[in-house]
């Protein structure tokens, strides 16, 4: 039987750039993802790399900042291996907050109209508004340029492989096994997204649905900033397409549209930008982010030798997904962290094995 020396359960972008990491240290990975790969969370998000968001746990912060400074390096290993362009954007966010909101010392006031006015005419806003110094992404496009980055290194992918449970000699990690066959490896990361919970133990993820839409603009440069809404949020792409989001909903792993939902998402778009009020809807969907009780990741050691757990990234799997790689093939490697992970531990959710 064929074996590895590292298996990554999950084929999204976490999972992905985990494998390429280890790759670069030299392991012979493996991929096992139960559907297409990058076609859940991944392929859902927004791509807002929000490391300024004042909505973020404190504990949280110094990961989500790290990995914000990471990423032009990590976009551009990507687009050079892959020949693919990600459409990393950096012209900031527009973000308005709520009045009890703490903001950074970093976010730049608007207080007066007409600077507002200035970087986006477009904006029909009367409230406080600050312009925080953030970049986002097109999530498709950098899992798609992963894709062919972990092919051209030589990383394997079995795809359509649901696992069904571990492997464990001897209280350490072996393997997986799918409904199908096993697969081998004396290290094994669960980064199953919303199933994390139905691979291994001390992985608590739920399914948090989310609703979203893009628009097509009725011209290309309506919209240069991201804009950040009480209501809602608004991600241009270059090509001219403007995302719409979205809700949070506990409905666990449905995720049929609802017109009446997106009717109302549309609705608050509008309300910012008027001129989409008569946007053309190119495309609705739904996606699990894979929330934890706490809302906090899981990164570190699970409760068997060779068995690591990186997930629960919730709403914040684009922007984590750098420093994420970084840290978690620090800690396989058994070299300590760069960044304090206990907060993280998956042994803060302790089940009987």
């Amino acid at each position: 039987m064929k074996t590895w020396d590292a298996i990554i359960v999950g084929g999204g972008l976490i999972g992905m750039s985990l494998a390429l990491s280890l790759r670069r240290h030299g392991a012979q990975v493996l991929v096992v993802e139960r559907g297409e790969p990058g076609r859940e969370a991944s392929y859902a998000a927004a791509g807002m790399i929000a490391d300024l968001d004042p909505h973020t746990p404190e504990v949280l912060r110094p990961l989500a900042v790290a990995s914000a400074r990471l990423y032009p390096e990590f976009v551009h290993e990507l687009q050079d291996e892959s020949g693919a362009d990600v459409d990393l954007r950096d012209q900031g966010t527009i973000f308005f907050p709520d009045p009890n909101v703490h903001l950074a010392a970093v976010a730049i006031s608007l207080s007066d109209g007409a600077q507002l006015k200035k970087l986006e005419p477009c904006l029909n806003y009367a409230g406080l508004s600050v312009l925080l110094y953030e970049r986002s992404v097109d999530p498709r496009a950098l899992m798609a340029a992963a894709l062919k980055a972990a092919k051209h290194r030589g990383i394997e992918v079995a795809s359509g492989s649901a696992v069904t449970g571990l492997i464990t000699e001897s209280g350490s990690a072996a393997g997986v096994r799918t409904a199908k066959t096993e697969y081998r490896a004396p290290v094994v990361v669960n980064c199953a997204g919303a199933w994390a919970g139905q691979v291994g133990p001390q992985a608590p993820a739920r399914p948090v649905k989310g609703q979203m839409l893009a628009l097509i603009a009725p011209r290309r440069d309506l919209l240069r900033h991201v804009v950040r809404a009480p209501e809602v949020y608004l991600v241009p792409r270059s090509d001219g397409r403007i995302l719409v989001g979205s809700t949070l909903e506990d409905a666990g792993f449905d995720k049929r549209v609802d017109a009446g939902v997106i009717q109302r998402l549309h609705q608050a778009a509008a309300n910012l930008v008027p001129d989409l009020g008569q946007a053309r809807m190119l495309e609705a969907w739904a996606g699990l982010r894979p929330g934890t009780p706490d809302e906090l990741p899981l990164l570190g050691r699970g409760p068997y030798d060779g068995y690591f757990i990186a997930g629960g990234h919730y709403r914040n799997g684009i922007l984590l997904a750098p420093v994420t790689a970084l840290l978690m093939t620090e800690v396989i490697r058994g070299l300590p962290p760069e960044l304090d992970l206990s907060a993280f531990a998956p042994s803060r959710f302790k089940k009987d094995l």
